[in-house]
């Protein structure tokens, strides 16, 4: 059995303190959410999940999704730069992803292996080393894709793209429009 019974969005409701000094905490689920509470209680009820045992919550701030607005915008700048340089819209974006983007890890691959064969899309080489087994090695650093990217990190790379774009004399949205169109994202358009 999995470790993890899963990740649910929610507020908290409410917190009270019980006779005995323990805290008592109230979550509120959004009704997107209900089914994956309604799958953790379904294990409950099926004997699944003892309900004695303790549990540990892991408690993060929420963020927004870029909104697919940004995905678009994004990639019509992608468009324009790669018309300018007369390049490909994919080496753009990888560029773009790699320079502007968040890194989500460093990996280690023997040189025999391509990132691509290994369904890496954006990466950067650093550099190569022989492994103590005498494999000779390749380490890169691993991008999160568009989709994987959260308002704060989309506004990063859209940022990155408008500096690229303007660099090459590439009309881009005003500042203004960009501000509207950040504060949109902020919000969960």
């Amino acid at each position: 059995m999995s470790s993890e019974l899963g990740i649910i969005e929610c507020t908290i409701e409410n917190c009270l303190t019980d006779r005995d000094g323990s805290l008592v905490m109230a979550l509120r689920a959004t009704s997107r959410e209900r089914r994956s509470v309604e799958q953790i209680l379904d294990k409950v009820h099926a004997g699944q999940i003892d309900p004695n045992k303790r549990l540990t919550a892991q408690f993060s701030w929420h963020k927004e999704k870029r909104s697919l607005n940004a995905n678009a915008y994004f990639h019509v700048l992608v468009g324009k730069i790669a018309k300018a340089l007369s390049a490909s819209e994919t080496i753009i974006k990888r560029s773009l992803v790699t320079d502007y983007g968040t890194q989500a890890a460093v990996i280690a691959l023997p040189r025999t292996v391509a990132p691509e064969s290994a369904d890496i899309t954006y990466y950067k080489w650093l550099n190569d080393f022989t492994s103590p087994k005498g494999v000779k090695c390749a380490q890169y650093a691993i991008y999160k894709p568009t989709h994987a990217l959260d308002t704060v990190e989309m506004t990063r790379l859209i940022d990155g793209a408008v500096n690229e774009a303007k660099q090459l004399g590439i009309e881009t949205k005003t500042p203004e429009e960009l501000d509207k169109i950040k504060s949109l994202w902020a919000i969960g358009e």
